[in-house]
């Protein structure tokens, strides 16, 4: 409990320097995506959306930016905005991998489309091998095959 309030207050600080230094210079780029990453990684995923799309709007060239828009919308069950988003992102950087493993990831998850997250993590695997998210992708295609094999196993049961 005490680690909770002690990240708590730390987070609160940090928005709180941000916010200042936003409210002082509001075309800083780079305080507001830092301040949408203190949402994004307190799960404050409607809080992240509006920082990341203000971010967009300065920069709309930032693929990573982008992307993380992009999971923040998935993350809040706007399934379609997320993949229109990283539809963007691959048009301004069509190798971004970290966009490549999420656009699977919402695929498989949010579509239930394994094929077309395979698709995806195939990409990632030769893009990126040995990287987190080369292996990553790679164990998400073997999650895949085995959801597939065990899938054709199976009897049919209707």
């Amino acid at each position: 409990l005490a680690c909770g309030l002690v990240d708590t207050l730390q987070m609160a600080a940090r928005v709180d320097q941000l916010t200042s230094t936003i409210n002082g210079d509001p075309k800083n780029a780079t305080a507001i995506v830092q301040l949408a990453n203190v949402y994004f990684d307190a799960e404050r995923f409607s809080d992240a959306i509006s920082w990341y799309e203000k971010a967009m709007a300065l920069d709309p060239k930032n693929a990573d930016v982008s992307t993380d828009l992009g999971v923040s919308y998935y993350y809040t069950n706007r399934t379609d905005e997320a993949l229109k988003r990283f539809e963007e992102s691959l048009r301004i950087n069509p190798t971004h991998t970290k966009t490549l493993l999420n656009k699977g990831i919402v695929l498989a998850f949010g579509k239930e489309d394994l094929k077309g997250s395979a698709a995806e993590w195939q990409k990632v695997v030769e893009l990126a091998p040995g990287t987190p998210e080369g292996e990553a992708a790679k164990r998400a295609l073997e999650g895949v095959a085995a959801a597939v094999h065990n899938n054709q196993a199976a009897p049919n049961q209707q």
